[in-house]
């Protein structure tokens, strides 16, 4: 990405595993590690975010039922149920989130026992829940990795948090580039994706960057982007009836509300057949008092039904964004408020940190690998 946004750093490949974990520790038990791909970059141009995201797997969105004026490709009709069929409550404060027992920041706790560090790295980062990204295009075992996460968290009553990040184009082309080969087969990418939810709560928060950062697209592109991601959230929805799906609204130092919810309206974030609202600040800084309002204003913006709300990753963000506009490993960030369900704002369903801390952008260590230095800094 440029440097005017902040952008997603994915790996392409998975390099290492990315952790959701409950507001407590859990031991939810897994078959097949999700795999990591690296933050998202964050490029901060005057009036223009990207999130950051950071390990495994990704999500694509699907095409509108109309062909597309770059293809010509008729997209999946649209759901036939009605909003109030798909209505269906928010989860509760006492509704915990689910912690995934693999993830790189637990192997280090593992394997460095003695390291004066793990205390509070392990205290205040490995113990918290934290999103589990699927950022690689593999369509032979992407249904069993998600099943994987998803049946361990309904096992101990919890709900993960699931990133998608495999649109073709991603990142158009900078340090988190990769996903689907086009957007045919993320389609089918998110089909098997979403046959491993379940039918437990699940919130999942679709292909980072995927919206904000598309005018790299010629509108054609973009066009057929939206018309996938909107397709990606009917199909989560349908597969999973208590899945919680939230668009890309970028952050508040990015685009304008207007803008962005024009977009996102684009994309299917305003129709209740494929979304619960948008999320804010992957993989980056602003603070969350800035995230509130900038989200409320989209929310507004947008229009839609009442229901729609907002996440917001506050990971990193607890002293908000560096004053020089740095997007990668800035130095002087902090860990924000701990991921939960219950924020007390109206219209902010939850503080979640999308990007685990330590998981660096590619300037303290390797794109989207832990690193305890970095962590250190951020927890301490």
């Amino acid at each position: 990405m440029v440097v005017a946004a902040s952008v997603v750093v994915a790996v392409g490949t998975a390099t290492g595993l990315l952790t959701a974990s409950g507001d407590e520790d859990g031991d939810g038990a897994d078959t097949a590690r999700p795999q990591v791909t690296r933050s998202v970059r964050p490029d901060t141009p005057p009036a223009s975010p990207s999130p950051s995201p950071s390990p495994p797997p990704s999500a694509v969105p699907s095409r509108s039922a109309s062909p597309s004026p770059a293809t010509g490709r008729p997209a999946p009709a649209p759901s036939t149920k009605r909003a109030s069929e798909k209505a269906k409550p928010r989860p509760t404060a006492a509704t915990r989130l689910y912690r995934h027992a693999d993830s790189q920041v637990l192997d280090w706790v593992r394997a460095h026992p003695d390291d004066p560090r793990r205390d509070v790295i392990a205290s205040r980062i490995a113990d918290h829940p934290a999103a589990v990204w699927f950022a690689d295009h593999t369509p032979a075992t992407i249904t069993a990795r998600v099943r994987a996460v998803t049946s361990a968290g309904a096992a101990q009553g919890r709900v993960p948090v699931l990133v998608p990040y495999a649109i073709p184009d991603r990142d158009c082309g900078g340090h988190s580039e990769g996903g689907a080969p086009d957007l045919d087969a993320y389609d089918a990418w998110i089909d098997r994706f979403a046959a491993g939810l379940g039918s437990g709560e699940v919130i999942v928060v679709l292909e980072p960057d995927s919206v904000a950062q598309s005018g790299c697209l010629s509108a054609g592109e973009r066009a057929d982007r939206f018309a996938s991601l909107a397709r990606a959230g009917r199909v989560l929805k349908d597969a999973d009836p208590r899945a919680r799906v939230y668009y890309d609204a970028g952050h508040s130092g990015w685009h304008a509300p207007a803008k962005q919810a024009g977009w996102l309206k684009q994309a299917g974030a305003a129709s209740a057949d494929s979304s619960d609202g948008v999320f804010s600040n992957v993989s980056n800084f602003h603070a969350t008092a800035d995230e509130i309002a900038y989200d409320r204003a989209v929310l507004d913006a947008l229009g839609g039904p009442a229901t729609l709300g907002a996440v917001i990753d506050t990971s990193r963000n607890g002293n908000g964004a560096p004053p020089d506009g740095e997007w990668c490993d800035p130095a002087g960030r902090r860990i924000g408020r701990a991921p939960t369900l219950s924020t007390g704002m109206g219209r902010i369903d939850a503080y979640l940190w999308v990007k685990l801390p330590g998981e660096s952008d590619g300037c303290k260590g390797e794109p989207g690998t832990f690193t305890p230095s970095y962590a250190y800094d951020l927890a301490r």
